[in-house]
């Protein structure tokens, strides 16, 4: 689709390098600062899809903006400026080498461990007798290394991540810490939307100075699983599937296709009329989690757009 950005190639004043991950790309400027652009790839089961899909890079990157600037005063972040709608400007920091997972309630990959009957998730146990989607008495960090392109995010316990040295025992406590302390902050700004925070993951680096600050994206929809407060409980009670606002519905209709990401299957064919629906639910989404309407950004011809906003910002500056 014309009106998407799936492939970025800029030169900007002092680029040191590049590095494309699943959806986003990341120019380094001057070893100091770091451009990063969302594009509307979309990622599921740790495989790039062949379509992207309109306005999902400027929704995600919205939604993360808002949400670090909701949450400055807990956890300090990388962020500097958003230039254009699709990127954010920020601190170059070293990126730890694990995804910080938080689980309030048993579900997505927890739910699908624990239906194959395990009952220890990166060590940490899932007691007997639960039902998808009901709440943990506690919410429960589920660590994941970051993977390379192309691998799989693999689960890790806090016990094996500080017998690798993966990360140092002083660190991964303040990571732990800012885990919760975001989470909890996370839950209450979802009460507000009618909307319960059922689990997320949070990235964290470190700065030249040492200092620990959030990074990449917080609180969306590829991050975070989201369901309606409203006829929850009664939801559990029936046994239904729960209402929900996520990337889980993109999984699911995968799944019903016969695609789990795993090794000899193919990603089934995604029809334009199929996008145009998955645009509407992020629009949905954005709308939902943010309680403001969606402003469409003018995509006539986003990779100039973009350039454009990049460099009047580093001119400005």
């Amino acid at each position: 689709m014309s009106n998407t950005i799936i492939d970025t190639n800029f030169n900007f004043p002092n680029q040191k390098s590049v590095y494309k991950g699943k959806v986003r790309e990341v120019y380094s400027i001057n070893d100091e600062q770091l451009v990063m652009i969302a594009t509307d790839r979309l990622s599921a089961f740790d495989v790039v899809m062949p379509k992207g899909i309109p306005y999902k890079g400027q929704i995600l990157n919205q939604i993360a903006t808002k949400m670090m600037k909701e949450t400055e005063d807990l956890v300090p972040n990388w962020l500097v400026a958003t230039p254009d709608p699709n990127v954010a400007i920020g601190h170059l920091c070293e990126p730890f080498k694990v995804e910080m997972v938080i689980r309030g309630y048993m579900s997505g990959h927890a739910a699908r461990e624990y239906k194959a009957g395990k009952r220890m998730l990166c060590g940490v146990p899932m007691a007997e007798g639960m039902k998808e989607n009901d709440k943990f008495p506690e919410p429960i960090i589920t660590p994941a290394t970051k993977a390379e392109q192309g691998n799989h995010d693999e689960d890790i316990s806090r016990e094996e991540i500080l017998k690798r040295g993966i990360v140092s025992e002083s660190d991964y406590l303040i990571l732990e810490y800012y885990t919760r302390k975001l989470f909890q902050r996370g839950t209450e700004i979802a009460t507000k939307r009618g909307l319960i925070l059922v689990d997320t993951k949070y990235e964290f680096g470190k700065t030249k100075e040492g200092k620990i600050v959030l990074i990449d994206e917080i609180h969306t929809p590829d991050s975070s699983r989201y369901f309606y407060a409203d006829g929850y409980q009664e939801r559990q009670d029936r046994g239904e599937a729960q209402k929900q606002l996520s990337k889980e519905f993109v999984r699911q209709w995968l799944i019903s296709n016969g695609f789990q990401g795993l090794e000899g299957q193919t990603v089934p064919f995604m029809s334009d009329d199929y996008i145009e629906t998955v645009s509407d639910r992020y629009i949905e989404l954005y709308e939902n989690i943010t309680g403001e309407t969606f402003i469409k950004a003018d995509v006539t011809n986003i990779q100039s757009r973009i350039e454009a906003n990049v460099l009047d910002y580093f001119r400005r500056v």
